[in-house]
């Protein structure tokens, strides 16, 4: 028999009050959405300074409005529309689970630009700051998915391989890919980009922290891809060996590398 680490038995359940229920899941994204808002609050202190802190209150609530419906409609048309669409009203039901990243991307960066345009404000001076604070809510997102053991990886043998009795009826030892997706799109790529806004100018080229955000997520996504285990209503795609959340990942490569290349020094800072 293979070695392997237990699989810490937490309940899913933060706690619960008679109707009211209150899951880790939840939670991570209250925490992500708050923590994540303090940490643009001070990135709008450092130069360029386009955004005030004034704006930025006002745009929580659009970003919190992006995140859960753009990751909702994102899951049902990336992975289960199929399903969704023979039960359309399950769609509403969030509470059963559901969401994609890449689609809460999309529904936020829809959310910022009608923010800017609305307040007039560079649109990407606002995606640079939330690109920024955007890893504290990945981190986690995905210790919230370990914790409810999905999204669980490929069978193994390494050391630190985990059963996940409770949802993977296999009981094979698994890699615990959520805890590498919360060091990759996390820790490091948290770090990454405080880096580049804090030590160095890169933060006064408008773009770049966009574009140095959307690379980094996307390459850590595929290479995690590797030791997730792929959706099971989807499979491997093009040729058996590509999964869908690496698909997802190229073009926000593309869209990256554009905008590191178009970074110019922001005009027009505010004093």
């Amino acid at each position: 028999m293979l070695f392997t680490l237990p699989f810490p038995a937490i309940d899913p359940v933060l706690f619960e009050i008679g109707p009211f229920v209150i899951r880790w899941y939840a939670l991570a994204y209250i925490v992500g959405l708050l923590v994540g808002w303090r940490y643009c609050l001070y990135l709008a202190g450092l130069p360029p300074r386009l955004v005030t802190r004034h704006q930025l209150d006002d745009f929580l609530l659009w970003a919190t409005l992006g995140v859960i419906l753009g990751g909702r409609l994102g899951y049902v048309l990336f992975y289960q529309l199929h399903e969704y669409l023979k039960e359309p009203l399950q769609i509403v039901y969030v509470w059963r689970g559901g969401m994609s990243f890449h689609g809460g991307l999309l529904g936020v960066i829809l959310a910022m630009y009608l923010f800017a345009r609305r307040r007039g404000l560079p649109f990407l001076a606002l995606t640079d700051i939330v690109a920024c604070a955007t890893p504290i809510g990945l981190f986690l997102g995905r210790l919230a998915n370990f914790i409810n053991g999905e999204l669980f990886g490929r069978p193994t043998d390494v050391p630190w391989a985990m059963v996940f009795s409770k949802t993977d009826p296999s009981g094979l030892p698994r890699h615990p890919s959520q805890l590498y997706e919360a060091a990759l799109e996390g820790v490091v790529l948290f770090l990454v980009l405080f880096i580049l806004v804090r030590f160095t100018r890169a933060g006064e080229r408008i773009g770049l922290a966009s574009g140095v955000f959307l690379i980094g997520y996307g390459l850590s996504r595929i290479v995690v891809e590797f030791f997730r285990e792929p959706d099971a209503q989807l499979g491997f795609l093009l040729g058996g060996s590509t999964t869908m959340g690496q698909i997802l990942s190229l073009p926000m490569i593309a869209l990256g590398l554009v905008f590191v290349a178009r970074a110019r020094p922001a005009r027009g800072a505010l004093q």
